[in-house]
């Protein structure tokens, strides 16, 4: 396969970077952009909660709340649209990294002792220890659209390329 067939459909109008590995032909992609869309929306809706899962050690939480709710919007967006889908993912990728230390305190915090009913902090603070190692999976998706021109030019032979504007 050459450079300029990478990214170009094949005969079916399938982008074959894009598509998942079940041989359906169809991109995972979309339902990533959706997923975020919705965790975004979701800050604007209870900024609060959100922000109390934030460390004390950072500034503003409720900014950062809403900060993270636009980037997870705009991502969640342009993941779904093949022509920022790769720049999109990678800003997942950040996103994800990014926002990690608030799991981490959501976790090891009180925090949840006043965010649900008593009976239920144990199952929330399992859920909560449980996304710790979920965030590698997102990661792990979101770099599967990231990577996808580099992962078909390795499987057809040839060097990984990188275009300018991933630099």
């Amino acid at each position: 396969m050459t450079e300029s067939d990478r990214s170009e459909p094949d005969r079916t109008g399938i982008d074959r970077a894009e598509t998942d590995r079940t041989g359906t032909g169809r991109s995972l992609a979309p339902l990533m952009g959706a997923t975020y869309v919705v965790a975004g929306i979701a800050h604007f809706l209870i900024p609060k909660r959100f922000a109390e899962a934030i460390p004390p050690a950072f500034p503003n939480p409720v900014g950062l709340v809403y900060l993270s709710g636009i980037a997870e919007i705009v991502l969640g967006i342009g993941v779904a649209i093949p022509r920022t889908r790769r720049a999109s993912a990678w800003g997942i990728v950040a996103l994800l990294v990014a926002v990690f230390p608030a799991n981490v305190h959501l976790a090891r915090s009180d925090t949840l002792n006043d965010l649900v009913p008593d009976r239920l902090v144990g199952p929330a603070r399992l859920a909560a220890l449980i996304r710790l190692p979920f965030q590698g999976v997102l990661i792990g998706w979101a770099l599967r659209y990231a990577r996808a021109d580099e992962a078909e030019s390795t499987a057809a032979g040839a060097e990984p390329t990188t275009s300018g504007s991933d630099a």
